[in-house]
């Protein structure tokens, strides 16, 4: 495999394993709030709509991912970049899409506790932000390590 494809394979791998953390994530989440809000209207409670940034919060990992991506694709050009690119890619997306999953399991339970409660909106946010960070990391340590390549 030459080192354009190679840097293209791992220009795709990153944004598929990151997008595919975020269709996970955002799926759990959007289940659970799903089933919380019928709980509420079972109970005739009024349906927070706050759930649905808890069902968010995901998705913003692909968009590292896409990131990471064009970087990866300026790379193109580098000589010998092929096989630093193609295995950065694979971890960073891995680690990018679990932090994006995670956080959708995270956000699941946060939409059940605040339809339940009504209580805890900030607290919950914050428990999302740190597994987010995840991502954020991954995604710098990446860039800083592409900035090596060339």
């Amino acid at each position: 495999m030459s080192d354009a494809a190679m840097i293209v394979a791992g220009a795709i791998a990153c944004l598929g394993l990151a997008g595919a953390g975020s269709a996970f994530g955002t799926g759990f989440a959007a289940a659970a709030a799903v089933g919380a809000w019928k709980k509420c209207y079972a109970a005739n409670k009024p349906a927070p709509f706050l759930l649905l940034s808890f069902v968010g919060a995901p998705i913003t990992q692909t968009l590292y991912g896409m990131i990471l991506m064009f970087i990866m694709l300026g790379k193109v050009e580098v000589p010998n970049a092929g096989v630093p690119v193609l295995v950065s890619g694979i971890f960073a997306g891995l680690a990018i899409g679990l932090s994006a999953l995670f956080q959708g399991r995270a956000g699941a339970a946060a939409c059940d506790a605040q339809a339940e409660t009504n209580q805890g909106f900030t607290n919950y946010l914050a428990a999302l932000g740190i597994v987010e960070t995840v991502a954020i990391f991954a995604m710098v340590f990446a860039l800083i390590a592409l900035g090596k390549i060339g």
